[in-house]
């Protein structure tokens, strides 16, 4: 075994037995944000054979204060946080293979994923994205850990499908209205925090120690310096649509909707067969003539009245500068006649 891992070997819960099974493992992560780049650099670094990265956002400047995998000439560049990261994971342990896409985090995209990984985790921004993986998880039968953070707050839950409960028996609603840390900020060691907790349980189960993991609901506040662990095995409904006798997965089996208006982004997405249609050098020619365009492999990036608009490949654009999804698809009918 590579010399590289000869301390964690020493970690008798890991061993020389732990470390091949990690070797063997696929770990996906869904979110190349602030607990995705904390989380894809513990486990890369940990000797994972495979770990599949999916995001559809790319580096700003204020990623930087927590987004550990990125530098200041991503985000001049706007790089897409997912090809960011692979870089930058690949420059840390090239033995390991790294999948990194970049793509919203729908249904289609996720299923064949989550049936390919051993444990998924959650790094995602919003719980409509959480749900879809949480009724995957069952579906598939594949574990996964959810976890978030603002301010200097956190929270995780390691969901063992048929064996705890799941997040829509803890969620009975998507929660609305919540801190998002464009509202309330966040400090970087919350997220270390959470990270790492969330790192650990994989660990725990990609190393068979299944029955060490964490059953509670963890949730601390490091500002404050104090901890609270609830006891989550009362909470399982056998009538849970999620989890239940009568499981019927509500939340992957909704239309998907066109456009989404990202939580505290001041942001639109827009996904559009027409805008797929278009070819990225038609979509940077029509704009040229309009506005100044930036753009690179992975986008074309445009300032446009007061708005920021980044078109990526296979139909998908965010506007910036509203919540508005008529204002969004209003512009985007104007630059590009869809």
């Amino acid at each position: 075994m590579n010399d590289r891992y000869s301390r964690q070997i020493l970690f008798p819960p890991v061993g020389e037995k732990g470390q091949h099974a990690l070797a063997d493992s696929h770990v996906l992560i869904v979110g190349a944000g602030a607990l995705g780049t904390a989380s894809a650099e513990g486990l890369v670094r940990s000797g994972i054979g495979t770990l599949t990265i999916v995001d559809r956002d790319y580096v700003e400047f204020s990623n930087l204060q927590r987004q550990q995998l990125y530098t200041e000439h991503d985000a001049k560049t706007h790089v897409p946080k997912a090809a960011a990261a692979k870089k930058r994971l690949q420059e840390i342990n090239h033995e390991v293979t790294i999948h990194a896409l970049i793509e919203d985090a729908g249904v289609e995209l996720l299923r064949p994923l989550f049936q390919r990984a051993d444990i998924v985790i959650d790094a995602t921004d919003n719980f409509e994205t959480r749900m879809v993986m949480n009724d995957l998880s069952l579906e598939t039968k594949t574990p996964w850990i959810y976890g978030a953070c603002v301010s200097s707050q956190g929270m995780y839950m390691t969901i063992l499908p048929d064996k705890t409960p799941c997040l829509s028996c803890v969620f009975t609603e998507l929660p609305v209205g919540g801190l998002t840390c464009d509202t309330a900020g966040i400090i970087s060691p919350a997220v270390q925090m959470v990270s790492a907790y969330q790192q650990t349980e994989a660990l725990k189960y990609l190393t068979g120690h299944e029955d060490q993991i964490e059953r509670k609901f963890v949730t601390f506040d490091l500002w404050q310096a104090t901890s609270f662990k609830m006891d989550m095995s009362r909470t399982k409904q056998k009538d849970c649509p999620s989890c239940g006798e009568e499981r019927t997965y509500p939340y992957i089996h909704e239309q998907r909707k066109k456009t989404t208006i990202l939580c505290g982004r001041d942001t639109v997405q827009v996904v559009s067969k027409d805008l797929a249609n278009l070819s990225f050098e038609h979509v940077k020619e029509r704009l040229s003539s309009i506005c100044e365009v930036e753009a690179n492999a992975f986008l074309i990036h445009v300032r446009y009245e007061n708005y920021r608009i980044v078109f990526f490949k296979g139909g998908r654009a965010l506007i910036h500068g509203t919540n508005d999804e008529k204002v969004a698809n209003s512009l985007l009918a104007r630059l590009l006649g869809i």
